[in-house]
């Protein structure tokens, strides 16, 4: 089959690789309708992990069985299903704990598995023609057959769960005012979810025009971050007061306004902007490790953070990758009832083969490129 696969930092190649197939008795193969390109998945793109060659790239997944497993049960070949990126067995303790980004049996050593991404298990990445999901009763969520809400049911594998993640980790409530930081795909799916949460107003800080007015179509308001100290700005639009909460959705990759990374500088921006005893949500990548890091603390994931500040506001935070599972299920029913869009983060709808240019075009960030869906089935 064809698969998009990683060679080198800013290089990616679609080539033949093995088909999966069965490999235990509770494993489907699901052939790939749409696998969207990830902010996440630019980190390795960029050499900015440890991610060796031969990856195969790809998350956020989803697609049609296509072949079941003789412990296969609940999942039956030619249901269409979205898959949560965590791999997750659903019987350790974290699991049934509803912890299924931190499953304990999924990557020996590790606490949580995903697909195609480096220190997350063997899993092959489903920016591909097929994809072999282990422990399927579990991780398949079943869809409405046909083709109606591709694009939004796409978003229910990593970031629209990973956004709602984010306000929950930050206790959004109705009434609260919410700054985001970051407007890609996550940050928007961030302000979204806070306003279907009954956010009075959601701040959301970038630089780029395209994404800011993508904040602004929902409902948000835009705070250019190149124009002003953001804290500043948004303290102008809430009397002086600061946000109730907060939420880091860019990482460990922050450029600061004068140019340049700063690997803390949203988390330390975030502590200046939420009002004493506010809460933050980060779901913005932070990592152990930083090959690229701008210096050698970075290297190895120890940064410089506001601690005195963050404790005298009495601030509290949450962190960590999304439970998608917790989330997927209600989110899908959002969006077949009507009461949630989320595709209109989706820019660019494009066949597998066209994945080495989008991922060149998308990690520089051009204009009117926020989110990438790769289709196998799509000729053009």
């Amino acid at each position: 089959m064809k698969a998009v696969v990683y060679q080198e930092p800013f290089r990616v190649t679609v080539e033949d690789v093995e088909d999966p197939r069965i490999e235990q008795p509770t494993d489907v193969v699901i052939k790939i309708t749409t696998s969207a390109i990830c902010g996440s998945d630019l980190h390795m793109y960029e050499g900015r992990t440890g991610a060796e060659p031969g990856i195969v790239f790809g998350h956020e997944n989803m697609g049609v069985v296509q072949e079941t497993g003789s412990g296969v049960t609940r999942v039956r070949k030619g249901d269409r299903v979205v898959l949560p990126f965590n791999v997750a067995c659903g019987f350790c303790r974290n699991c049934l704990g509803g912890f299924t980004g931190f499953c304990l049996t999924v990557n020996k050593g590790f606490a949580g598995g995903a697909y195609g991404y480096v220190s997350m298990g063997p899993y092959r990445g489903g920016q591909a023609e097929y994809l072999r999901v282990p422990f399927a009763d579990f991780n398949c969520l079943q869809l409405p057959q046909g083709d109606e809400h591709e694009d939004d049911f796409a978003l229910l594998a990593d970031i629209f769960p990973t956004g709602y993640h984010a306000t929950e980790l930050a206790k959004v409530s109705p009434g609260e005012t919410v700054a985001v930081f970051g407007a890609g795909p996550v940050g928007l799916m961030a302000a979204y979810s806070a306003l279907i949460r009954g956010a009075s107003k959601v701040f959301v800080v970038d630089k780029q025009p395209d994404r800011l007015r993508l904040a602004e179509q929902i409902g948000a308001i835009p705070v250019d971050f190149s124009q002003g100290d953001p804290s500043e700005q948004i303290k102008d639009g809430t009397h002086g007061e600061g946000t109730d909460k907060g939420i880091d959705a860019v990482g460990y990759q922050a450029t600061a306004a004068a140019g340049g990374e700063q690997p803390a500088v949203v988390l330390n921006t975030l502590i200046e902007t939420v009002r004493p005893t506010g809460m933050l949500g980060v779901v913005g990548l932070y990592v152990p490790a930083d090959p690229g890091g701008p210096t050698e603390a970075a290297k190895i994931g120890e940064l410089l953070f506001k601690t005195g500040k963050f404790f005298e506001k009495g601030l509290k935070m949450g962190t960590g990758q999304a439970n998608v599972k917790t989330y997927n299920r209600q989110l899908r029913d959002l969006i077949v009832a009507g009461r949630a869009t989320p595709s209109f983060v989706v820019s660019q709808r494009l066949p597998l083969h066209a994945a080495p240019d989008a991922y060149q075009r998308f990690d520089k960030r051009e204009e009117g490129w926020t989110k990438v869906l790769l289709q196998p089935g799509r000729t053009g």
